[in-house]
């Protein structure tokens, strides 16, 4: 059984994630952690929980989403993965952290790109990957069928979907990933978010109509 802890670092109030199960091997996904301070809170909360992470991944590689990559590699020794259509986003990290003036220490280049159809394996668990452009060119969701949950990146919100009016972005592509790969699960699955609280597929079935 998955367990999560989020985390909401850094100016942009990003959400980051770790996931665990009983053989406490965990994954992070999204390490915003732009601060020596966030830094810690993380690895405290890991050490407490006697965690082992074991993989890094990445939803989408803007700015805010990356922050802490080297920190989280560097510091646990993991190998890290992003689609592949993103390269050019991470590749732009640095001039994006001096547009807002963000302390960030450069992104390590990828071990490998994740694929629709290849799950994520740790532990005793999974989660399956489907490709959700629109927000980004690469972006992914993240699925857990048997507790029913989705890490979405900045795919859907509570009260939003992600802008796409960033480079790479596009209204219909992302309207068009919401509605084939997210709209089509239960309307008890849990949205955890890039940004914001939690929300339900079927709540935002009801007031999205795509």
């Amino acid at each position: 059984m998955i367990e999560l802890k989020s985390f909401t670092f850094n100016p942009f109030q990003e959400n980051m994630y770790v996931l665990w199960d009983e053989t406490k091997e965990c994954i992070i996904i999204d390490p915003g952690c732009s601060t020596r301070e966030e830094e810690n809170e993380l690895k405290d909360f890991i050490e407490k929980m006697k965690l082992k992470p074991v993989q890094l991944l990445n939803t989408h590689c803007h700015i805010d989403h990356i922050l802490g990559n080297a920190f989280c590699v560097d510091r646990y020794k993991i190998p890290f993965y992003h689609h592949k259509l993103d390269l050019p986003v991470l590749a732009n990290g640095r001039g994006s952290a001096a547009m807002f003036g963000i302390r960030y220490t450069d992104s390590p280049a990828a071990d490998g790109y994740l694929k629709e159809g290849t799950p994520i394996k740790w532990g005793k668990s999974q989660l399956d990957v489907v490709f959700t452009p629109g927000h980004s060119p690469g972006s992914v969701c993240f699925i857990a069928d048997q507790e029913e949950f989705v890490i979405g990146g900045d795919v859907l919100f509570q009260l939003s979907i992600g802008r796409t009016d960033l480079p790479g972005g596009d209204h219909d592509t992302l309207l068009k990933s919401i509605r084939s790969e997210l709209f089509t699960l239960s309307e008890s699955y849990v949205v955890h978010p890039g940004h914001g609280p939690v929300t339900k597929i079927g709540s935002r079935r009801k007031i999205i109509r795509i």
